[in-house]
């Protein structure tokens, strides 16, 4: 039997268990997509580990959620949003414990396969649950509330794992999930409503047509993705002459072509509908996400080795030193989501990347023996500073551009725009700046690379704003100041990020 969800409040019991089960959840997707960073001259001590291998440690999950959060969306709007939820939340915490245990660097490496595959599914449910659960009035507020909460944990990862790697392990930033994982799962049982398409619902009990599930566009986005990632990984060890190197590149773009057409021809039985970007918003805003989400890769994979490895800091002391962007995101991603209810998106996702970039090019500077408080502090405030003015308002928007009944296609898409630019990045700065083998523990390698990537990563930003000045425009309003505006996919979540 299919019915309407229900339309919770925020202030009910089950509004704000609601809420709870979709923050914890996501917060571990997020937590997850920056604890490692942490650890990774630990855990490339420890296992032996090449940058290729680094690289393969991060890209690996987010090649995974790039290539099938899609597919986990639309998973959701057709058996139930919170069933496929909660089914992505145990096999996202089964694949957590299997990183955790890994004795090598295939191990883990294949465990965050597994893990960015329980992320696909996560992802989507956990913002699609709140977009189609809760009363118009307040689904803006939620949406605010879910963007800095689980902003906060995607920044709290550094913090986390530099204290769990110094006083136990970097295998206990896999087994925390566990935890997390139960409280979720017990808090959507009690009080997560199950939802669906209704239009799919009933093209099924009236027999009025079936929509098919799109494997093979979600096969062709992931080989789409994986072939390019490893053509720019592998190139420094293989040559970028070797057959390999441009065979999977080549493999990697006949891809991507082949996932545009199937897409096309399949109309609304595909996993994209491609009518979605009939928005010219909706499409300004992903590839926005995947711009500025690149910067966002480029620093966090270079930024918590170079503290490490060149400065001479602990991993708890380079989480700690980190925490200032937390502490922004908590407190000024509500203001920043009402700021753009009311303004609109485009000053914010101007003014955001700039502020961003600015911060980059003081850490940029930062040399061994710096001062915290002098040379580190102010770039970590003002790159924290411009994340905050970008993340709530590019979710919101994201999630206004398209009808509800799209809640889960479009989650899906603008967080798998979010990890694509973040897969990217990971991969191609590298080769950019020339770090490769074991060259992130080369003190004089790691910190040409490093300020070279910072000016990569500055430029991105800058791209980005320079995209919402000129592309992103407040759409006319279609409903009552109380609703959210129509606008288009998110970020960081991103926006429909549902996130990304």
């Amino acid at each position: 039997m299919n019915q309407a969800a229900p339309q919770l409040r925020i202030r009910s019991a089950a509004g704000r268990g609601t809420l709870l089960a979709a923050v914890l959840a996501s917060g571990m997707v997020f937590l997850d997509s920056t604890v490692v960073n942490v650890a990774l001259p630990r855990l490339g001590r420890d296992l032996d580990a090449s940058v290729a291998d680094l690289q393969w440690t991060l890209n690996g999950y987010l090649l995974m959620l790039a290539a099938f959060v899609l597919l986990g969306g639309a998973l959701g709007d057709r058996f139930g949003r919170r069933r496929v939820f909660l089914v992505g939340v145990v096999w996202f915490t089964a694949a957590s414990v299997l990183c955790g245990l890994a004795q090598g660097t295939g191990w883990l490496i294949g465990a965050r396969f597994l893990q960015g595959a329980g992320g696909a599914l996560l992802t989507p449910g956990s913002l699609s649950v709140l977009q189609s659960s809760f009363h118009a009035d307040d689904r803006g507020r939620v949406i605010g509330a879910w963007s800095g909460l689980s902003g906060v944990s995607t920044a709290l990862g550094p913090f986390v794992g530099g204290w769990l790697i110094d006083a136990l392990s970097w295998r206990w930033i896999f087994f925390v999930n566990l935890p997390l994982a139960v409280l979720v799962v017990l808090a959507a049982l009690r009080w997560v409503p199950e939802s669906r398409d209704e239009d799919v619902s009933r093209t099924r009990t009236e027999g009025h047509g079936h929509r098919r599930f799109d494997v093979a566009g979600a096969l062709l986005g992931a080989l789409a993705l994986g072939g390019v990632t490893y053509a720019l990984i592998d190139a420094p060890g293989r040559g970028y002459g070797a057959p390999a190197v441009w065979g999977s590149a080549l493999a990697g773009v006949a891809a991507a072509v082949g996932f545009v057409l199937l897409e096309r021809r399949r109309g609304d039985t595909a996993m994209l509908p491609t009518g979605l970007f009939s928005s010219r918003l909706f499409s300004v805003l992903n590839i926005f996400t995947v711009v500025v989400y690149a910067a966002l890769g480029g620093v966090t994979f270079f930024l918590s080795v170079y503290l490490q490895n060149v400065i001479g800091w602990s991993p708890l002391l380079t989480g700690v030193a980190l925490l200032p962007m937390t502490v922004l995101l908590l407190i000024g991603s509500a203001r920043a989501g009402a700021l753009s209810a009311r303004i609109g998106p485009r000053l914010p996702l101007t003014v955001g990347p700039v502020v961003a970039a600015a911060g980059l090019l003081l850490l940029r500077e930062v040399r061994p023996g710096a001062s915290y408080w002098i040379d580190v502090l102010p770039g970590v405030v003002l790159f924290g500073a411009g994340l905050t003015l970008v993340v709530a308002p590019l979710t919101a928007s994201v999630l206004a551009a398209v009808a509800d009944r799209f809640a889960g296609v479009a989650s899906g898409f603008s967080n798998a725009a979010a990890r694509a630019g973040n897969l990217l990045a990971i991969a191609a700065l590298p080769l950019l700046v020339g770090l490769s083998g074991g060259g992130y523990e080369q003190r004089g390698e790691l910190s040409g690379a490093f300020r070279e990537a910072m000016l990569w990563c500055t430029g991105l930003l800058l791209v980005g704003a320079a995209m919402a000045v000129t592309l992103i425009h407040r759409p006319p309003r279609e409903a009552p100041p109380s609703q959210p505006c129509h606008t288009l996919p998110a970020a960081t979540p991103p926006a429909r990020d549902r996130r990304r």
